[in-house]
């Protein structure tokens, strides 16, 4: 059996296997040099069941190796992973899927933001469904709309067909169906710039707007403005040159540590996303200055099993801060049932797995999403566009092409 998932969770694998295999099996992370993970694929013990854990980046590394191999089963976790049909992870799953005698994927987000993503999870599972061609799938079921013919919209005449292929091979669980859980709730806290930090802001919108009516209105050129205009609500602005992020409000800061004080006294834990390592170093600042334990999860911590290990069990370890790209995957951080977003990216997909790391199996109290807004400005667009599952890069260039600023926010 070889499973391949993000970095992020290999190490939740080997813990579930620990926990509800009752059968005998061996089980290897492939870890390390290259060298080395291929020595433990070819070292593996052949008595019962042999479980070869994986990332999504080594597997087309080690395709050769992993081949030869040849797994039985092949799972792809997080499989919404290799939803891009001609990035090198999804041309080796599917060619490792073609080999395998059985194949599994595993989503909670088949479809991340165009129904369009699913023909390459589809292709790795059983091209008969979809076919081998991309182009093919593409044309018969969308019309190529919007500027320069680059945006897929589903026929309305093909969406049942769409929907009955999609479900001819899958299984869909539900949290209600299946579990038992708590009711969530959402509060939305307005947090005011200061006048200085507003006048930054509102300079950068006329400038953003001016910059991109000069250039070609693309869907990178508004999403890399909206970055900056991002970074600025979170309290931090950084220069073209890409220099060091400069602290330019405390906004948002003063008020998750009002939040934090509260949680603090109420005796209980909290979990805070935020996606820019420069609000991630303000808050562990704050955290420290507070002497609060936390436990941390950014794309530079390796030990990020034993960071959830230390929030879930640890009485002292009573916050947990994540940056939202790589702490939405596979953990479980239920000894919360509160959870701040300090600010947010613009993937569905991370915000919908992220929500989910406190309301799962485990948790017995109604939970509580906060987040952090900052007053007429961008994060009220995000915001809205996650909730109602809306294409954010979409409506920010029909309003460019109106003639609107895109990013002026009542």
């Amino acid at each position: 059996m070889l499973i391949v998932a993000p970095l992020s969770i290999l190490g939740v694998w080997q813990e579930e296997f620990r926990k509800f295999a009752n059968f005998e099996y061996s089980l290897a992370i492939l870890n390390g040099s290259e060298s080395k993970k291929i020595e433990k694929l070819r070292q593996m013990p052949t008595l019962g069941l042999r479980v070869a854990v994986v990332n999504y980046e080594s597997a087309w590394r080690l395709e050769k190796d992993i081949a030869a191999w040849d797994a039985d089963l092949i799972v792809c976790d997080e499989g919404h992973k290799i939803k891009t049909h001609n990035i090198a992870a999804s041309k080796c799953m599917h060619r490792l899927g073609a080999k395998a005698r059985y194949q599994m994927l595993l989503t909670g987000t088949i479809i991340t933001n165009k129904a369009i993503d699913v023909f390459s999870p589809y292709k790795f599972l059983n091209p008969a469904v979809f076919g081998n061609s991309f182009y093919a799938f593409r044309n018969r079921y969308f019309d190529m709309t919007g500027y320069g013919n680059h945006t897929p919209v589903l026929k309305a005449n093909m969406a049942e067909e769409l929907a009955r292929r999609i479900h001819s091979i899958a299984f869909r669980a539900t949290k209600a169906e299946c579990l038992e859980l708590p009711e969530t709730m959402e509060i939305v806290r307005t947090v005011e710039l200061e006048p200085q930090a507003k006048r930054l802001y509102q300079q950068l919108v006329r400038d953003s707007y001016a910059w991109i009516k000069e250039g070609e209105i693309t869907a990178a050129n508004v999403l890399t403005r909206l970055l900056r205009l991002s970074q600025l609500t979170g309290g931090f602005l950084r220069g073209d040159e890409g220099n060091r992020a400069e602290r330019v409000s405390n906004a948002k800061l003063d008020a998750l540590s009002d939040i934090v004080d509260c949680a603090a006294q109420e005796g209980g834990k909290l979990v805070v996303i935020a996606r820019f390592l420069s609000e991630i170093d303000a808050i562990t600042a704050m955290l420290e200055r507070k002497s609060i334990a936390f436990s941390l999860i950014t794309g530079a911590v390796k030990d990020r099993d034993e960071q959830v290990r230390r929030f879930q069990t640890d009485p002292e370890v009573t916050v947990f801060v994540g940056q939202i790209a790589t702490a939405g995957l596979g953990i479980t951080l239920t000894a919360a049932d509160k959870m701040v977003f300090y600010s947010l990216d613009y993937s569905m997909s991370n915000f919908e797995q992220t929500k989910a790391r406190i309301h799962r199996v485990g948790q017995n109290n109604p939970c509580t999403y906060i987040y952090l807004v900052a007053k007429s400005t961008v994060d009220v667009r995000v915001l809205k566009a996650l909730r109602d599952k809306a294409d954010l890069a979409k409506s920010l260039i029909d309003d460019c092409r109106a003639g609107h600023n895109p990013f002026d926010t009542p």
